[in-house]
């Protein structure tokens, strides 16, 4: 299959104009200017499918469900917004209950349904619970620990971790012995613990900024330890609701380690955090054992004003950056697929990212506006530009 696009993004490049070529799963060719021969599709822009490395569900199912329906409607919801990566993310739950949630989701993961597992939780700081059962939230067990990994059977890509819990350090590392990418947050931990938990493995942080201690300018914290460590992967949702686009733009400038500025931006992982009522409409819904409710498409616990994950897709979180980087266009454009495709990938060791000969053929169609009007998933059209219909793109 061949497609033509006035913009391609490869991932690295900006080819206007471009073509790709895909032979069955996979990615043949990639190049410059107009197709070697008459084109089966053409687009406005074509870039990498997204990559999602922290999503708890969509469609009205929760991962936490644990069955292949859950599973397979949330999937579905989010291919059809261009993620075509995604890791299922867990909240804290009793130790029996998470064991059977990682057990059914490795079968999914060993399935094909998604790509692995994140624990965000239990092992976090109640004091920063954010939407998670404070009162199930515990030291990490080595015992226990084990036990889930064990059930994973390589399943689990990434555990999220509070650095001053007891036993979080020792935690961290063997998560990394065992291969797993270890992360921090939902933590109140201070700047020498956080730095400690780096040295100790940990190269993510989960959602930084959200449900952190913040910054103080004698108690510098977790976020300026995890901001200053190249080695470090900062997840940051960029849905308009948990984060001020200056902070966005401040988080680019400060993390960006390519001689190009910005567009050399490594670091940053564009992250929709997505629970249950991504897709559908306003109510109330489940995030692991607490209850949420949406209004105006906004997740709180309910009856506070905590908020309880997104319900944004990847191609909105996309858009949102593009739109408030406050770069032109090009530049934007070339920094914001990265942040969705290139370092997820990387940060989680996913696989070989972008549009280049012999990487899977996993690909979004987008119209000038960055509206989805195709998503190929393994050289196979889930969504298809020319049924001329497209993804709603009413999701914030």
């Amino acid at each position: 299959m061949l497609i033509a696009a006035d913009t391609l993004l490869t991932g690295t490049d900006l080819l206007r104009p471009g073509w790709i070529e895909t032979t069955g799963t996979t990615v043949r060719a990639v190049g410059a200017g107009v197709p070697p021969a008459p084109a089966d599709h053409s687009a406005a822009v074509v870039v990498p499918g997204f990559v999602d490395t922290h999503v708890h569900g969509g469609a009205g199912a929760d991962f936490s469900a644990g069955t292949a329906a859950a599973t397979a409607a949330a999937v579905g919801l989010h291919r059809r917004h261009g993620t075509t990566t995604l890791i299922a993310s867990l909240v804290t739950a009793a130790p029996e209950d998470l064991l059977r949630q990682v057990t059914a989701l490795a079968e999914h993961t060993h399935a094909g349904l998604i790509d692995g597992i994140h624990l965000e939780g239990p092992w976090l700081s109640a004091q920063r619970c954010g939407a998670h059962d404070a009162t199930l939230m515990r030291d990490p067990d080595p015992v226990e620990l084990q036990r889930i990994l064990d059930a994973g059977a390589g399943a689990v890509r990434m555990v999220t971790v509070a650095p001053e819990r007891d036993g979080a350090l020792d935690a961290i590392g063997r998560l990394t012995e065992a291969g797993v990418v270890a992360a921090v947050g939902h933590t109140e931990a201070g700047y020498r613990q956080t730095v400690a938990a780096i040295e100790a493995g940990a190269t993510v942080g989960t959602h930084l900024f959200n449900a952190m201690r913040p910054i103080g300018h004698r108690a510098p914290g977790p976020i300026i330890a995890l901001l200053e460590d190249p080695r470090v992967t900062l997840e940051l949702i960029t849905d308009g609701v948990h984060l001020d686009p200056s902070i966005y733009r401040h988080v680019c400038r400060s993390s960006a380690t390519g001689a190009s500025g910005a567009t050399g931006n490594d670091r940053v992982s564009l992250i929709t955090d997505a629970m249950a009522a991504t897709g559908n409409a306003d109510g109330h819904y489940r995030l692991g054992t607490m209850s949420v409710e949406v209004v105006d498409g906004v997740a709180r616990v309910a009856g506070t004003d905590t908020i309880a994950g997104s319900t944004a897709t990847m191609d909105a979180v996309f858009r949102f950056a593009v739109t408030h980087s406050g770069l032109d266009r090009d530049a934007a454009l070339l920094q914001a697929v990265r942040q969705a495709t290139v370092n997820p990938a990387r940060a989680l060791g996913l696989g070989r990212p972008g549009l280049v000969p012999g990487a899977p053929a996993d690909l979004v169609v987008l119209d000038s506006d960055l509206g989805v009007t195709g998503t190929l998933y393994r050289g196979q059209w889930v969504v298809s530009p020319d049924d001329g219909a497209g993804a709603d793109t009413a999701t914030p």
